[in-house]
């Protein structure tokens, strides 16, 4: 892409080191960026239209001047969703292309993988997993634009309780997203006045959750089902809970937040209530909703771009960027550690995930108004009622 030196380096790639080195040898003028995305492998869906948003805005921005009076030189790896390579990938970026900043990974595993990795280096990390043990306990360096786990069980516990159900049932993988996702939603049911009557779990590998599925169904007095899960086991899930004749409402998280999952369900998905970012139903938010501006204008660009729906993870992507280089502006400088201490100070950012307010006690900045609660109607999204 015209003005943007941005080397995608996948994990099969190693051996095309020389040659990007010879490109960054040409980088004269420019800071460097790193990314570490889930382009290839079972976290696809979340790291393709990160990378895709990061050369979009990284281009647009270049155009514009770059950041300081630099172009930005964005080093993408692709690590496929495996934490021990993103770990390699984190120390390359760090040692090798000298990076001033690391956006990713796309998913939780890897970002805890590499936290100590940039805490030792004293680079900002804005991750865009959405695992709330990424920055609770708080790490220096460490951020993420996502809305936490625990987050999505409170907006659901919310809807629940407005319809003055009191029952619920979990469904959750045993990956680091579903243990983090079954933990949050353990410990927020309480506050909500929701017991938890049921509690499952299953392999991500798992084929078939049917069996699961029919022991939350029937268990005396279950109110509501939700799932933490997302890819491919999400839509498994989705799917066997039509089969079996569930009845009650069902949740999903935000997670599964991109039209690829409901594609994957089919018509499973109709009816399905979920906590999602804004951005999901972008024009069919009030005009008066802060954030309907910002998340209208990724959705335009994103699509005209690419010919492909928007997915939250997108507009995380989107988000980590826009704060990583508001940052900088106000740094007046690239330097890591000064670089750090504006994220921190990030106040007001009206992002695709909601309006973001970082203190030094908080390195994710959303509460529970930046989640909008949506459900499938015609195979689309729509803000639920």
């Amino acid at each position: 892409m015209t003005g943007v030196r941005c080397f995608v380096k996948s994990s099969l790639a190693v051996l095309a080191l020389p040659v990007l080195m010879a490109g960054t040898a040409l980088a004269q003028g420019t800071v460097k960026i790193g990314a570490l995305l889930a382009v290839t492998g079972p976290a696809a869906f979340l790291g393709e239209p990160e990378e895709k948003t990061l050369k979009m805005y990284v281009e647009e921005l270049n155009a514009k001047g770059g950041v300081n009076g630099q172009k930005i030189e964005l080093v993408i790896y692709d690590d496929g969703g495996d934490a021990s390579k993103t770990r390699t990938f984190a120390q390359r970026l760090v040692e090798e292309d000298k990076v001033v900043a690391i956006l990713g990974p796309s998913t939780s595993g890897p970002t805890m993988a590499i936290s100590q990795v940039v805490e030792d280096a004293g680079i900002p990390l804005i991750s865009f997993g959405g695992a709330a043990v990424i920055v609770q306990p708080m790490k220096k360096f460490v951020f993420k634009t996502p809305h936490s786990d625990r987050m999505a069980c409170e907006k659901v516990f919310e809807d629940m309780k407005k319809k003055k159900l009191t029952k619920a049932g979990l469904i959750t993988g045993t990956d680091a997203f579903g243990k983090s996702i079954r933990e949050g939603c353990i410990a927020a049911a309480p506050t909500y006045g929701v017991e938890i009557v049921g509690d499952e779990t299953y392999n991500p590998t798992d084929k078939d959750m049917t069996p699961q599925l029919t022991n939350l169904k029937n268990k005396a007095g279950i109110q509501a089902i939700m799932s933490g899960s997302f890819g491919a086991p999400a839509a498994i899930v989705t799917k066997n809970v039509k089969q079996v004749g569930v009845t009650v409402p069902f949740y999903q998280n935000h997670g599964v937040a991109s039209k690829s999952w409901i594609d994957l369900s089919g018509d499973a998905a109709e009816g399905v209530l979920l906590p999602a970012a804004a951005v999901l139903v972008a024009d069919k938010l009030a005009d008066s909703d802060p954030q309907k501006k910002v998340a209208l204008a990724y959705k335009t660009t994103y699509e005209k771009a690419t010919g492909k729906p928007i997915s939250t993870f997108g507009g995380h992507a989107y988000d980590g960027l826009m704060i990583l280089v508001e940052a900088m502006q106000r740094a007046k400088t690239s330097d890591p550690k000064k670089v750090r201490d504006e994220i921190e100070k990030t106040k007001g950012f009206i992002g695709t995930a909601g309006i973001f307010n970082m203190t030094d006690k908080d390195h994710m900045g959303l509460d529970l108004a930046a989640f909008k609660m949506v459900t499938v109607k015609g195979g689309n999204w729509q803000l639920a009622e």
